[in-house]
């Protein structure tokens, strides 16, 4: 009775783990958890006032579809002035989370039989998205020794392919595309033809380097979508709010697929994404300043125990390699169940991360502390 493109998709790896840890806590035990993609930190209260104060004026019912206009225009100014993309608030919509943004997209490119490439490790939800739309997965590895960028891209590239997706920061290893590389992406999209989904989602939390928006470079425009959200750089993951923005003609097809799944975001919530993006950014810095403590602690305290793992240079992942005990399903169960560590198995990523394991470190240095002395003990 289940339909043959969902009987192929699992359920989500980091949703799983974080699932397991949290029945290990309801039997009373101690777990740390680096599963999830959340940060731990409040939502700013000149966002939740600003949520409060509509609810208020009450703005509880139906937005228009793609978002209400002050809050499509104001992410129209955001991309415009921070990331150069000549973007109008006509082509910007508006979604319950940046995931649906994902969904949406994929579903408006794709094809059955289409091509598209996830450069791997990938963010667990790309390649499902790709499968329900009837598209394959062509899985293009990342080099760990260059901040985990792509090498020989156009090796990758054949008849059928419509579609590559570019995450930079990167969720699940931290890393940042360079601007060559992001050319070199944008040369091979406009000689063969293909679309760019551009998920932005972590562009605010950088440590040593800087964002770039590949929609920026000539001939992108066009041919990029890109897709960001408020739950990483605000703190808002409960709030479901993202946005989706592109002048290619794929546009209306979004837009009808938008219509008829999800209707609209909520109403006041989008008037506290408003407020995110207008009001004081100074929560962001110190927040990035906090996330860069834990990356060093958690990294250090890796390598030193003679696990090898790269200083992330963005988002708030750590992707380390525990291939000398054992592969990353291997050693997630064991951290879990003997160390009561949650973490995420890099197999979840993309066939080429088998011996990889993801840690989010959006939870206190003193928890992380504290989960280093006990992974040392399980493993060593």
């Amino acid at each position: 009775m289940v339909s043959r493109r969902l009987q192929s998709i699992e359920e989500s790896a980091t949703l799983r783990m974080t699932g397991l840890a949290n029945e290990l806590k309801r039997k009373g035990h101690d777990v740390i958890s680096f599963s999830l993609g959340e940060p731990d930190f409040d939502t700013p209260k000149n966002i939740s006032d600003a949520a409060v104060e509509s609810l208020r004026r009450g703005d509880t019912h139906y937005s228009p579809a793609p978002g209400i206009p002050e809050l499509r225009s104001a992410i129209a100014e955001k991309l415009q002035t921070e990331n150069n993309l000549e973007i109008e608030s006509k082509h910007v919509i508006v979604t319950p989370g940046a995931k649906q943004a994902v969904f949406e997209a994929i579903l408006a490119v794709l094809d059955e039989g289409d091509e598209a490439i996830l450069f791997d490790p990938a963010w667990v939800t790309y390649d499902p998205c790709i499968t329900i739309a009837g598209g394959t997965t062509v899985w293009a590895p990342l080099d760990p020794e260059n901040d985990f960028n792509p090498t020989d891209i156009a090796k990758f590239i054949t008849p059928k392919t419509k579609l590559i997706v570019v995450n930079s920061p990167s969720n699940p290893t931290g890393g940042i595309f360079s601007r060559d590389v992001l050319t070199e992406i944008a040369d091979l999209a406009i000689d063969h033809d293909i679309m760019v989904i551009s998920d932005e989602i972590y562009e605010k939390i950088i440590y040593e380097k800087e964002h770039f928006s590949i929609g920026s470079l000539p001939g992108m425009d066009e041919r990029t979508i890109t897709i960001n959200g408020f739950s990483k750089a605000y703190a808002m993951t409960g709030w479901r709010l993202g946005y989706l923005a592109t002048s290619n003609e794929v546009f209306k097809s979004m837009s009808k697929l938008h219509s008829h799944s999800v209707s609209s975001a909520t109403t006041f919530v989008q008037w506290a994404g408003v407020e995110a993006l207008k009001g004081p950014q100074d929560f962001i810095p110190e927040m990035v300043t906090e996330f860069k403590a834990r990356r060093d602690l958690l990294v250090d305290g890796l390598n030193n125990m003679g696990i090898k793992c790269n200083y992330p240079s963005g988002a708030f992942y750590a992707f380390a390699d525990v291939s000398e005990y054992g592969n990353g399903d291997e050693v997630c169960e064991k951290l879990l169940t003997e160390a009561f560590v949650a973490a995420t198995p890099g197999s979840a990523f993309g066939p080429h991360s088998m011996d990889y394991i993801r840690f989010s470190y959006a939870t206190s240095r003193e928890r992380i502390q504290t989960a280093l002395e006990r992974i040392e003990q399980a493993l060593l």
